[in-house]
């Protein structure tokens, strides 16, 4: 009976609950998730800042696109996967759901075994072109090997994360985020100093905190989960179905990937300003996450709200989704750009006190946040296109704002401007973006009146 309760429940949040209160009921476990996620990337930070090495700083910044590298390979699984099985099961295809959600587990355990493999093969290759140098190689070599060797771990990690949440099960999938980060957290200080392991231990305590998250994933898969299993006999799809995953999957890592390379484009472009500026800009990017994260958390904790209704073609509740999405990430953007601003040199000033990296870090920090109420309305637009299986718009969204419309605007403003042209670049990226993606937004809603209304 307390089970049947359950799944009673679980199915009004998608159908009957009113818009606000299933929107926060999915969103605000994600959200939370990601704000322990973050406290845990800013304490990490903090603790390698510590070490009051900036070479040891810098070198651990210039791995950055690794992580997200990896986050974006997730993705695949996680963000493709789940949109799909949203849809399926708003359509009451439970028994395809369910064998899509094990393809997904498993494919990325695989991807990530031959991720590490191609990682740790060619590692002097990509360490040189993430940017290290004599004085960084060092220590970016020690988090590096420890990172890729462990990314099977990483990887999977995402898959469960976004599977749960299909189910309406966000707050488990929060709860396991938040295991895995504090223990994340407790073995940074033990690893980085007391067994001197500096940028390795950091790497390393990543590496463990990730393979606690996926146990614990697996755990309440088998323990709640309705659709989603962990079963190996279950994992078998039809080529259609593998292609409804990669057609959003791929184009929802490119996010990631384009981030990856954006970072690796504008550490190259600050390094002939010094080592300052790439460690100013670590720590920026890291400080930057908490508006980032948060709103990531939201908008894609509402994704399957709007991959259900849409195939369950509730036009009306769809739409309703949409605009309480957009206002939801207005007001959390206008919060932080406010709070910002005006807090920059403090928050910088936390990790470290060097004068030069507080003035760098400030101004990065600003630059960064200026253009964040575009984001959001762009993460709104790239989730629902993504919920909706509209492959072009979402690939053309996760190529634009880091990726080409990004590198035009770094290409030609860093040689115009110096380094306020590369600090500004993305906030016009972001801008450009804005205006594609409302573009592609109004063709969405002329197609979805189309759709018939669910009795």
């Amino acid at each position: 009976m307390k089970r049947s309760s359950q799944n009673a429940a679980a199915d009004a949040v998608f159908t009957t609950m009113p818009v606000p209160r299933a929107y926060f009921s999915l969103a605000l476990p994600v959200v939370l998730g990601m704000v322990v996620s973050l406290v845990y990337n800013l304490t990490d930070t903090w603790f390698i800042a510590q070490t009051g090495s900036t070479e040891l700083v810098a070198g651990v910044s210039l791995c950055a696109p690794l992580f997200t590298l990896m986050v974006a390979f997730g993705d695949v699984f996680g963000l493709g996967g789940s949109t799909a099985i949203s849809r399926l099961l708003g359509q009451k295809r439970d028994e395809e759901a369910e064998h899509m959600s094990a393809f997904c587990l498993y494919a990325a355990v695989v991807f990530g075994a031959a991720t590490g493999a191609v990682l740790l093969l060619f590692q002097n290759q990509i360490l040189v072109l993430l940017g290290a140098e004599a004085d960084t190689l060092p220590y970016a070599r020690d988090y590096y090997l420890i990172l890729a060797g462990g990314s099977p771990f990483i990887i999977l990690n995402i898959v469960p994360n976004n599977l749960l949440r299909t189910e309406g099960l966000a707050k488990e999938a929060m709860f396991c985020t938040i295991a895995g980060s504090l223990v994340n957290i407790v073995l940074d200080p033990i690893l980085i100093f007391s067994a001197g392991m500096g940028a390795g231990g950091a790497a390393l305590a990543t590496l463990i905190s990730n393979a606690a998250g996926d146990a614990l994933f697996f755990i309440v898969i088998c323990k709640k989960a309705r659709h989603i299993t962990i079963l190996p006999g279950r994992a078998r799809i039809t080529g259609h179905a593998f292609w409804e995953i990669l057609s959003i999957g791929i184009p929802a890592s490119l996010t990631n990937i384009m981030q990856s390379l954006a970072v690796l484009l504008t550490n190259r472009l600050l390094l002939p300003y010094g080592t300052d500026q790439v460690a100013a800009y670590g720590i920026a990017m890291k400080v930057n996450l908490i508006c980032t994260l948060i709103m990531v958390g939201a908008a894609f904790g509402a994704q399957p709200l709007l991959g259900y209704s849409y195939g369950a073609g509730a036009e009306k509740r769809l739409s309703a989704l949409i605009r309480f999405d957009i206002l939801t990430e207005l007001v959390i953007s206008a919060v932080f750009v406010t709070v910002s601003f005006g807090a920059a040199p403090a928050v910088v000033r936390l990790f470290m006190k060097d004068p030069a990296i507080v003035s760098a870090g400030t101004a990065i920090l600003r630059a960064a946040t200026i253009s964040q109420p575009a984001v959001g309305v762009v993460l709104v637009c790239t989730t629902l296109f993504q919920a909706e299986g509209r492959a072009l718009p979402a690939f053309v969204l996760s190529l634009a704002r880091q990726g080409f419309v990004l590198w035009i605007c770094l290409a030609v403003f860093s040689r115009a401007a110096g380094l306020p042209g590369i600090l500004y670049s993305q906030a016009l990226s972001d801008g450009l973006t804005l205006l594609v993606s409302l573009a592609f937004l109004r063709g969405s809603g002329r197609r979805r009146t189309k759709i018939p209304e669910a009795q």
